[in-house]
């Protein structure tokens, strides 16, 4: 069955389609990962996008029960140069093509992916429609160009009501702007009570769990469409530690003062060299995101980058100089990609001892 990408500067690929067969409209990406397909498919990050995947062979290992980041995949479509219809590995429970089949994720293969990578480098990312073949493709492009994505990926993506995954450690209420399930894993691997909250709660809901540390999780979408949680990390600043990944980071800058711009093609991989500032040290990162803190920005707060990305010098840390707060551009719960910067979580559970036991040396001093 033939399917055809049309973007909107008027390209058209030709070539097969595999999973569902729904028409589907998205902003078209490229991610490098040479492994990881199941958890990309499964990241909220992706929510509303066309997700082409570089490395060639796609689905050679199946997909198996273990490796979601999410229950409900959000992408609206995936793009690949071949996909594997007989994987090999013991955990395979279903092909690629059987899954994105059972989730209504459309599919296009055997396409030059090089060539597709190539336009959005040199153009930026661009819209995007996956299509049958009986489509007029100049009304398509005609409707891309004309017509705004979706701006409320975060709202599809949240939980709508608060849960708990219950430990006897530290309390952390983590803020699900679009979580990874590699982020709560984390957590609970460090015995944290954590409570998973929608992302509109406000500051004072937020105050009432009583706390001992704030995560800001990943997302998708523009920081700015989120102004509720711009004012959420207003009024908790300084109050219990923070800590922020991704969209978390970027709404974080954004509550201090900073400002946050898109950015032309994004990061998307799994191999994202990153040089901590004040140690000298490179990690190898797992990044996923369409826009980033403007450096230029940061000089009229009380922030410093702690990292920045070595392929183009942008930032990829910060830290408060007055409050207990810290926050990373980049995944260090990897899922998929390195474990390099996994130490950060006990960063994070060491910033919440240092808060605990300063706030108990005040209250004995008073």
């Amino acid at each position: 069955m033939k399917r055809q990408l049309i973007l909107e500067d008027g390209t058209v690929f030709v070539g097969q389609g595999f999973g569902s067969d729904q028409e589907t409209i998205g902003e078209v990406v490229f991610s490098t990962g040479m492994t990881g397909y199941q958890e990309i498919i499964s990241d909220p990050s992706y929510c509303g996008q066309i997700v082409t995947l570089t490395y060639p062979l796609i689905g050679n290992y199946g997909i198996n029960r273990d490796d979601f980041e999410t229950i409900a995949p959000a992408i609206n479509g995936l793009i690949v140069k071949e996909a594997a219809t007989t994987p090999s590995n013991w955990r395979s429970l279903q092909t690629l093509d059987e899954f994105l089949k059972e989730k209504n994720i459309p599919g296009l293969q055997g396409i030059d992916t090089r060539k597709l990578t190539r336009i959005i480098r040199k153009y930026g990312t661009l819209k995007g429609a996956l299509c049958g073949m009986g489509v007029n493709v100049n009304d398509i492009i005609s409707k891309l160009k004309s017509e705004p994505l979706p701006t409320n990926q975060v709202e599809r993506v949240s939980t709508k009501t608060a849960y708990p995954s219950p430990g006897r450690g530290y309390r952390v209420v983590l803020v699900d702007f679009g979580m990874k399930h590699g982020i709560l894993r984390e957590l609970i691997k460090r015995d944290c009570d954590v409570v998973v909250v929608p992302y509109n709660i406000t500051a004072e809901e937020v105050l009432r769990l009583q706390p001992d540390g704030i995560m800001l999780s990943n997302g998708p979408g523009d920081p700015k469409n989120v102004p509720q949680a711009i004012e959420m990390i207003k009024g908790v600043l300084g109050k219990v530690p923070i800590f922020g990944i991704c969209l978390g980071h970027q709404l974080f800058a954004l509550a201090c003062g900073a400002n946050t711009i898109k950015m032309k093609f994004g990061h998307r991989g799994s191999n994202h060299p990153v040089k901590n500032l004040e140690t000298g040290a490179v990690d190898i990162t797992s990044q996923n995101h369409g826009y980033t803190v403007e450096m230029e920005s940061i000089a009229n707060t009380r922030l410093k980058v702690t990292h920045v990305a070595l392929n183009d010098g942008t930032v990829e840390g910060l830290e408060h100089l007055d409050h207990p707060a810290f926050t990373v551009q980049y995944h260090p719960e990897a899922s998929p990609g390195p474990e390099d910067s996994n130490h950060l979580f006990d960063k994070f559970m060491n910033l919440i001892k240092t808060h605990k036991k300063e706030g108990e040396a005040v209250c004995q001093n008073a």
